[in-house]
């Protein structure tokens, strides 16, 4: 018998197959999607980047075009609430590419099920490719496939990143 998917994880799926081709549109990447219940209801939540950063127009101009066509495509059962940011400095990381971009910083990374004793890793990451992405973790060396990965996110400071100062 065939597992049945998780809704939640084939609202996102979905959301990232419509909405990857209108923000490249805008000249921006889709860096994750988060579908999820909050104090509010239902939050559908965005974050793209692109080099340079992304202003809160950027946000502001992808909000209009995303909920235009999720107006038009109905992927969605039920209300919602829309947000699109910035990925911010501990930027999710989903993608082999997202990961291959921080090779040599410290990453904290959940699988959804447990490698070994363990489902949380947190250390430099060494190597990424489509299939698995390689973290030392205080010495021991973890190979990690990407269809396992939940959740990662670039640990900026633990990356030697400084405090950005404000243009003058």
């Amino acid at each position: 018998m065939e597992a049945k998917e998780d809704p939640t994880r084939a609202v996102v799926r979905k959301i990232w197959d419509l909405t990857t081709p209108v923000i490249a549109a805008e000249g921006l990447e889709l860096l994750e999607v988060e579908y999820r219940r909050e104090s509010q209801g239902w939050v559908l939540r965005l974050f793209v980047d692109r080099d340079g950063g992304v202003s809160v127009e950027d946000c502001a101009a992808v909000s209009r075009v995303v909920s235009d066509l999720l107006d038009v495509t109905d992927p969605i059962a039920g209300p919602y609430h829309l947000e699109v940011s910035s990925p911010g400095l501990d930027r999710p990381l989903r993608r082999w590419e997202h990961f291959h971009r921080e090779i040599g910083k410290v990453v904290a990374v959940r699988t959804r099920t447990a490698l070994g004793s363990r489902k949380n890793f947190k250390g430099i990451l060494v190597a990424a490719s489509p299939e698995a992405i390689r973290v030392d973790c205080d010495g021991t060396i973890f190979d990690i496939p990407l269809d396992a990965v939940d959740k990662a996110r670039l640990r900026y400071f633990e990356s030697g990143g400084a405090v950005p100062t404000p243009h003058e």
